[in-house]
Formats: C-alpha cells, sequence, structure tokens
C-alpha cells in the first residue's frame, strides 16, 4: 500500500501517561488511527495515517439504522529484549474477513490488514507501555456509509485502526472472578451472530451484564440458546473447565460461539505443556455438579483484552457456587504465565508463527 501520512506537529502530540499501573483498559488513545475507504466502483483505496479524529456520519447512514460493522482486537507487546511483538495477527485477519462474510461486507485483503496494522503501530510505538501485563491494544473495525434507511447490504465502506496502551481488562488484575449464569437470556442462537465478532452480540448482552454487576459479578456466562442447558461462553471472553488438575475443557465450537485467538492458543499450549485437551458439550449440571464434587478444580476465561482470567464463583439460580477456594489454580497460573512469556518474548514460541516482530518503513515500502 502507500499509505498517505498527515503528520501531527510536534507540539500537538498528546502526553504519554505518567504511571502503566493505573492504564486500566482503553482510557487512553494514542495520536493518530488509519483509516480506508472502500466503493464498489473503487474497491478499497486511499489508505491514511490521520491525526485521530472524530467521524463525521450522516444521520441516516446505514450502520446506524442495521448495525452492519465488525471489529477485532489484538496487542502489541514490548518484550524485556526491547522489541515489540505481535501475537497471531494472521488469525485475527482471517476472522475479520470472516465476520464480514457473515455481514455481507467486502473482502479485506489480509496483507492490507496486517500492513496497517504494522504501519500504525510503528508509527505510535512511543505508546507501547513496558510493564508485565501492559500492551497496546489494536482494534480494528469495518462499518457501513450508505446513506438510506433501507435494509440491505451498504455498497461503500469505512476500515479504520485505532490504538490504546492498556493494563488488566478486569480490576480484579489476574486474580478469580464471578460470573452471573444466565438462565433467561440469550447471548445467540445457531445460525445467528454468535460466531462473527459484530456489535450486535455485545449489544445484546448489556442488559444481563447489568445483572451481572448488581449480583456483584464481573461478567455473564452464558448457555445455548436452544434449551438453556449447555455452556457456550461468557460476556468477553471463551471459557475453560479444569477437571482433576490435568484435563482442560471448552465448549466445542457450534456456530453461535466465538473462535477466539486465545482460545485456540490454550488448546495448542496446554497439549504442548502435558495437559489433555477436550473440546466437547458441557452441560451447567455437569459443571455445578463438578464444582461442588470438586472434579473442576479451576475455572478460567481465555481472551485477548482478559488474556486468562481464574474464575472464583458462579452464581447460578441464586446459590453461589466457589470454585478452588476463590484462589488462582496451578494450571491457570501454569498457563497464564507461559502465554505471557511467550508474548514478551521471554522464551522462544512454541509453534511457528505465534509471535511477530514489528516490521517498519525499513523493512517495507511504506509512504510514510
Amino acid at each position: 500500500m502507500r499509505i498517505k501520512f498527515q503528520q501531527l506537529p510536534e507540539q500537538n502530540l498528546k502526553p504519554l501517561f505518567e504511571d502503566s499501573n493505573t492504564l486500566g483498559f482503553c482510557k487512553y488513545f494514542t495520536d493518530y488511527m488509519f483509516t480506508m475507504n472502500y466503493t464498489e466502483e473503487d474497491g478499497w483505496h486511499s489508505p491514511t495515517i490521520k491525526p485521530f479524529t472524530s467521524f463525521e456520519v450522516a444521520p441516516s447512514s446505514l450502520v446506524l439504522h442495521y448495525a452492519q460493522e465488525i471489529f477485532e482486537g489484538l496487542k502489541a507487546f514490548k518484550g524485556v529484549d526491547g522489541k515489540i511483538r505481535l501475537f497471531r495477527p494472521d488469525m485475527n485477519a482471517k476472522r475479520f474477513n470472516r465476520s464480514a462474510e457473515r455481514l455481507c461486507m467486502p473482502n479485506f485483503l489480509e496483507n492490507d490488514f496486517l500492513e496497517s496494522i504494522h504501519a500504525l503501530v510503528y508509527t505510535e510505538q512511543r505508546w507501547i507501555p513496558s510493564n508485565k501485563g501492559t500492551a497496546l491494544y489494536i482494534r480494528p473495525f469495518m462499518f457501513a456509509t450508505d446513506e438510506t434507511l433501507g435494509v440491505r447490504a451498504s455498497s461503500a465502506y469505512t476500515y479504520c485502526l485505532i490504538l490504546s496502551p492498556v493494563g488488566p481488562y478486569y480490576q480484579e488484575g489476574f486474580n478469580p472472578v464471578s460470573l452471573f449464569v444466565s438462565s433467561d437470556f440469550t447471548r445467540a442462537g445457531k445460525g445467528g451472530l454468535g460466531e462473527a465478532k459484530t456489535g450486535a452480540n455485545y449489544a445484546a448482552s448489556l442488559l444481563a451484564g447489568k445483572m451481572a454487576r448488581q449480583q456483584g459479578c464481573a461478567q455473564v456466562l452464558w448457555l445455548d440458546g436452544a434449551e438453556h442447558r449447555f455452556i457456550e461462553e461468557v460476556g468477553a471472553m471463551n471459557i475453560f473447565f479444569v477437571f482433576d488438575e490435568k484435563t482442560l475443557v471448552t465448549p466445542v465450537l457450534n456456530g453461535s460461539i466465538l473462535p477466539g485467538v486465545t482460545r485456540d492458543s490454550v488448546l495448542k499450549l496446554g497439549e504442548s505443556l502435558g495437559y489433555k485437551v477436550v473440546e466437547r458439550q458441557i452441560s451447567i449440571d455437569e459443571v455445578i455438579g463438578g464444582i461442588t464434587t470438586g472434579s473442576i478444580t479451576e475455572v478460567f476465561g481465555t481472551g485477548t483484552a482478559a488474556s486468562i482470567s481464574p474464575v472464583g464463583s458462579l452464581k447460578y439460580l441464586d446459590a453461589d457456587y466457589i470454585v478452588n477456594s476463590r484462589k488462582v489454580g496451578p494450571v491457570s497460573q501454569n498457563l497464564y504465565d507461559n502465554l505471557l512469556k511467550i508474548q514478551y518474548g521471554e522464551i522462544p514460541e512454541p509453534f511457528p508463527g505465534w509471535t511477530v516482530e514489528l516490521e517498519g518503513p525499513e523493512d517495507k515500502a511504506l509512504s510514510i
């Protein structure tokens, strides 16, 4: 791509955060963003890195009325050796296009997706925190821009990429969180949008999420839409159950569960560390029974934002089921430690291509 760069005067750059321990999640945004536009006549065009600013959107823009939009989330890590690494960005590129296909949106070339990330992160690398557990969060997204109130797919789109230095997703950090099991609401059903990364899925979770917080819980654990019996995922994470400290069980992808990058990574990493990994249906009754009898020794969530998040309790039908005395378990800790060591370059990647070093203009012919 020939990327146009609209440079800010140095005196207009934002001051950096003073303490990376107070970053929180996506409270600050960097100076620049990447944009690219699509029309049926010209395809994708006008790649630009420009100052972070608001969009001018017409009140009749299709995305405002029919929610035709998708997004991704990944991170850049500053390693102990000073190198900046991305974690499995090719998986995000592929999932972005699967989501686009599901929402009748145009394909975005994987190379362009990856190049836009490298170019913007390289431009904004001063924002990448270096403390363990911090990173630069990367949010690519695409939305429809046709001005119409007719229900149809748009013929024009905007792709955008923004960045935010972040700390832990949950206030608890790497400490057990509580989950509220929703027996009334449904996040997604087979044949719906559950496996696409689109805002509609998250909008559907907001009311139950509010109820979860009122119950003192961090997130909702969703059951299947057909029977409200089988575990699916958490609002911002996939979910794993540890049986007898040696077997990792996670719900099988069934068309209504998001295929998480961290989920896939934990399955592969867990097996390489000697755990048995199983993808299958697991019912809420089996989970509650396993916690009660002690055969389920740990529960944890996985996601780009949260990395690995231990679960200390499930609230289901007005009862609290405590997991591992609300303590971080050895399996969660082992997986978390190894995953972070890979992402920060402390140990070699266990599989080729898991970490990708940042490439700048000296590595690619970028006009920035």
